[in-house]
């Protein structure tokens, strides 16, 4: 059952194929949105859309600007214009030691994950401008976009910055009608966490078990978040319930203390 109903809600939701994306495409087609997704994984995709009929979808590398406007093609076609972009796209980018960390690996972690997030705003923008819909730009950053990361500085760096995008384009489009908010997961249950525990327990030294519970240990609830977790809140904030919410930056971590 939908949490809330937003029938006909035209939704973009970038790496939508897999992990969060596809939990909040999901969630946002049973809820009576009209949503297209892009990836670059292309059974993922169509194994999406196989099981959520109406869902459309794109192959594209959400880092490369010529593949980014091919999506908005496939948009104006499918959709017929845009309410809500959901900039979810991201890596988990390396984990070492900073003089350990490749330049080829830093680029590619801030490629993903920032400056995709600029391609898809400034090809939304105009579209949002023009929807009636409540429109708003949800921006995926990460616990790790408010809190120090060692061992992780790509991805803290990169999430960071989503943040600060996330202010200043909630300045910028506010007097539009444009709403602009970040969501910053936590520790999210899944392969990719399994493999950032199992990293980072490699360049520290110590089990995988050990690192996981150091994870929860950290974490007030003591528990790690799901996939569904954080659909629920890009639901809510697209939703009339949150019309009035735009600049926020708003944790779905079970009040994760520190990293």
């Amino acid at each position: 059952m939908a949490l809330f109903l937003l029938p006909n809600l035209r939704l973009l939701v970038t790496a939508g194929a897999n992990g969060i994306g596809a939990a909040m495409a999901r969630a946002f087609h049973a809820a009576g949105a009209r949503v297209h997704v892009c990836d670059v994984d292309r059974s993922a995709l169509d194994k999406l859309m196989a099981e959520a009929r109406g869902i459309t979808g794109s192959i594209a590398d959400a880092s490369i600007e010529a593949e980014v406007d091919a999506v908005f093609d496939d948009v104006r076609s499918h959709l017929g214009g845009l309410d809500v972009l959901i900039n979810n796209a991201g890596i988990a980018g390396p984990t070492g030691a900073i003089e350990d960390i490749d330049g080829t690996s830093w680029e590619r972690t801030l490629a993903v994950n920032i400056n995709s997030q600029y391609y898809f705003a400034r090809r939304a923008v105009p579209l949002l401008k023009a929807s009636a819909a409540n429109p708003c730009i949800i921006s995926m950053s990460s616990v790790a976009g408010r809190l120090g990361y060692a061992f992780r500085t790509p991805y803290a760096a990169s999430k960071w910055a989503v943040v600060g995008l996330t202010k200043s384009l909630a300045i910028e489009l506010g007097p539009q009608g444009v709403r602009i908010n970040a969501i910053l997961p936590g520790a999210v249950e899944g392969e990719r966490m399994n493999n950032v525990i199992a990293a980072r327990a490699a360049t520290t030294g110590i089990g995988v078990d050990a690192m996981r519970q150091q994870y929860l240990d950290k974490i007030s609830l003591r528990r790690m978040v799901s996939a569904d977790d954080v659909a629920a809140m890009a639901l809510f904030l697209c939703s009339p319930a949150a019309r009035n919410l735009s600049g926020q930056v708003i944790s779905v971590d079970g009040n994760l203390e520190y990293l």
